[in-house]
C-alpha cells in the first residue's frame, strides 16, 4: 500500500511550476524505476495534479474546479503539501479542463491554483487514511448532480424547457459581442447556434445548445449574473423555439455546425481556418479580457463566489482592479493570456497588403509583436498582439472594416505563437518581428493613448506637426496617398495637432497606414490616429 507522500513523490514533478516547464516536468530516476507504468505529466490523463491549494480550502471547493467540465470521480487532498489530485470521469473532460485553466489560472480563496496532468491513470484511495471527508463531498456533489440531471432529463424539464435560451442583457454599459456570449455559455456544453438582435432598445440573443440539459444548467447558473462588474446583467428564459435557423455567419449570427454559410454582405463564407479560430464544439475560449479599462465579473470557481446548488460551474465574481494611472487592467490570475493574443486576419488584398501595413493598422488597438502573411495564401495573415485584451479590441474595431477594397475578417487564431522563419528559409519578407519597435503606442504606463482608442473613422487626428508645416503641406501630403481631403483644421490652442477629414473611412484607413510616422522634417514624425470628432 502506498501512502499519500509516496503517491505524491511518484505522481508529479516537484520542480516549480511555470508555463514552460509544466509540460516538460519529469520525475527523478528512482521514481521512474519504481513505477514503470507512469507517464510524464505532459501526456493527458484523467487524473489532474493541483498545486498551491490554500490550507483552509474545502473539498467541495476543489471539486468545483472540475464540475464545469464533467463528472469528478475521485479526490485526494494533501493539505500538508498544499496539493490535491482530482480524477475526472474521462480523459476528454480533463483535457478540456487543462486547456481552459492553462491560460486563465483558476483561483481558490483569492489564491492562484496550478493544474497539470498527473502521471497516474486513476486514483486508488480506498486504503488511504483521512479520505472520509473527500468521499462525503464527492457523494454530496454527485447526488446533487444526478438529481438535477434526473430533473432535467425526466420530469424537471417542463414543456418549453428545451435547448434554446432567450437572453436579454440589461444595463449594457459595455459592448457584448457574439464571441463573448459564446465564451460564457460554452462552459455549460456545446453551443450550436447564436442569433443576436436589438428589440425594445435591449440587446437580446437566442442561443441553442446541443442538449436541453446544457440549457437547463446554463440558465440555473447564469440568470441574474453580470458579465462585467455591476453591468451587462443577464436575464435568461427558455425560448418557445425548438431550433434556430441561421442564414448567415457574421458578427450578428452564427451556426457553429455550418461553416459554409455566407456572411450576408456579399463576402464568401467563413473559411475553415477562420472557423478554427472561433473554435467549434467543445472548445472553450480562455478568459475574455474585454476592452482596456474594464473586465469580466464572471469567473469559475473563485471559492467565495456565487454557489448555485446542483449546477456544475457555479460562478464567482472576478475581482478587477483598473489603474487609472497605468491605463491598464489586471485580472487576478490572468496574466496576458498567451493563447488568445494571436489573430487570424483573412480576405486581405494580396496585391496591396504588407506586414508593415498590418503592423501600423493593428497597432492602433494594441502593441503588435509579430506579423506573418501566409506564404502560400497571401489573403491570410497572423497578427500577434501583446495580450488577449488588445487582440479582442482589434477584433471588435477592425472585423468587417474595408481595407484595399476587401472586407477584413478577423478571429482568434488556434496558434499559440507566430514562428519566425528559420535561417535560409524562403519567406519573401512576409514574416516580421516588431516586439522591440519604437512605434508601439501602449508601451508607456499612463500614456494618453489608452484614453484615445476609437473605431476607424473618416476623420483623422494628427499630432507632432512641426511649426514650419502649413495646412497646404498636409493637405497635399494626404492627397498624394489618393485621399480626397474634405476638411482640415489645426487645434486653436496647439498647432502641433490637427484634424483632417477624408472622403471615406476606407481612405482614412489607407492614409493612416501610409502616413503614420511619416517624416515631416525637423526631427518630427507625424502621428496619425482615428478621431471621434468631425470637422
Amino acid at each position: 500500500m502506498r501512502g499519500p507522500d509516496e503517491l505524491l513523490s511518484s505522481g508529479v514533478s516537484n520542480r516549480p511550476f511555470t508555463m514552460n516547464n509544466s509540460t516538460q516536468a519529469t520525475d527523478n530516476g528512482n521514481d521512474k524505476k519504481k513505477f514503470k507504468g507512469d507517464r510524464s505529466p505532459c501526456s493527458p490523463s484523467r487524473v489532474l495534479h493541483l498545486r498551491r491549494i490554500p490550507s483552509d480550502v474545502t473539498e467541495a471547493e476543489v471539486i468545483s474546479l472540475g464540475l464545469p467540465f464533467g463528472k469528478v470521480t475521485n479526490l485526494l487532498m494533501l493539505k500538508g503539501k498544499s496539493q490535491a489530485f482530482l480524477e475526472m470521469a474521462s480523459e476528454e473532460a480533463a483535457v478540456t479542463m487543462v486547456n481552459y485553466y492553462t491560460p486563465a489560472t483558476p483561483h481558490l480563496r483569492s489564491q492562484p491554483v496550478y493544474i497539470q496532468y498527473s502521471n497516474h491513470r486513476e486514483l486508488k484511495t480506498d486504503n488511504l487514511p483521512n479520505q472520509a471527508r473527500a468521499q462525503a463531498a464527492l457523494q454530496a456533489v454527485n447526488t446533487m448532480q444526478s438529481e438535477s440531471l434526473a430533473i432535467a432529463a425526466e420530469g424537471g424539464l417542463l414543456p418549453g424547457q428545451g435547448s434554446v435560451l432567450r437572453i436579454i442583457v440589461e444595463n449594457l454599459f459595455y459592448p457584448v459581442t457574439l464571441e463573448v456570449l459564446y465564451q460564457i455559455f460554452s462552459k455549460f456544453g456545446s453551443v450550436l447556434k447564436i442569433i443576436t438582435f436589438t428589440k425594445n432598445n435591449q440587446f437580446q440573443a437566442l442561443l441553442q445548445y446541443a442538449d436541453p440539459v446544457n440549457a437547463y444548467y446554463a440558465k440555473m447558473a447564469l440568470d441574474g449574473q453580470s458579465i462585467y462588474t455591476a453591468c451587462c446583467t443577464l436575464h435568461i428564459d427558455f425560448s418557445k423555439l425548438t431550433s434556430l435557423k441561421v442564414k448567415y455567419n457574421n458578427d450578428k449570427s452564427r451556426d457553429f455546425t455550418r461553416l459554409d454559410l455566407p456572411s450576408g454582405d456579399g463576402q464568401p463564407p467563413l473559411e475553415p481556418p477562420i472557423a478554427a479560430g472561433f473554435g467549434t464544439q467543445n472548445i472553450i475560449f480562455p478568459s475574455y479580457g474585454g476592452a482596456i479599462g474594464f473586465a469580466p465579473a464572471m469567473g469559475f470557481a473563485q471559492g467565495a463566489g456565487v454557489s448555485v446548488p446542483a449546477v456544475p460551474g457555479a460562478l464567482g465574481s472576478l475581482a478587477v482592479t483598473t489603474s487609472a494611472a497605468s491605463g491598464q487592467m489586471t485580472i487576478p490570475g490572468v496574466t496576458g493570456v498567451p493563447g488568445n493574443s494571436i489573430l487570424l486576419v483573412s480576405n486581405l488584398n494580396p496585391e496591396a497588403i504588407t506586414p508593415h501595413g498590418l503592423f501600423i493598422l493593428f497597432g492602433v488597438y494594441g502593441d503588435v509583436h509579430r506579423v506573418k502573411i501566409m506564404f502560400k495564401k497571401k489573403e491570410n495573415a497572423l497578427v500577434q498582439m501583446a495580450d488577449a485584451t488588445q487582440a479582442q479590441l482589434a477584433i471588435s474595431y477592425l472585423n468587417g472594416q474595408r481595407l484595399y477594397g476587401r472586407v477584413l475578417r478577423i478571429t482568434l487564431s488556434k496558434y499559440q505563437t507566430v514562428q519566425l522563419p528559420r535561417e535560409g528559409q524562403e519567406d519573401q519578407g512576409l514574416t516580421k518581428d516588431y516586439s522591440n519597435s519604437p512605434l508601439h503606442r501602449f508601451k508607456k504606463p499612463g500614456s494618453k493613448n489608452f484614453q484615445n482608442i476609437f473605431p476607424p473613422s473618416a476623420t483623422l487626428h494628427l499630432s507632432n506637426i512641426p511649426p514650419s508645416v502649413t495646412v497646404d503641406d498636409l493637405k497635399n501630403l494626404f492627397a498624394s496617398t489618393g485621399s480626397t481631403v474634405k476638411a482640415f483644421r489645426f487645434f486653436q490652442k496647439d498647432c502641433k495637432m490637427a484634424l483632417i477629414q477624408l472622403g471615406s473611412v476606407e481612405e482614412a484607413v489607407h492614409a493612416l497606414i501610409e502616413l503614420h510616422n511619416h517624416d515631416l522634417g525637423e526631427n518630427h514624425h507625424l502621428r496619425v490616429s482615428f478621431s471621434k470628432s468631425t470637422i
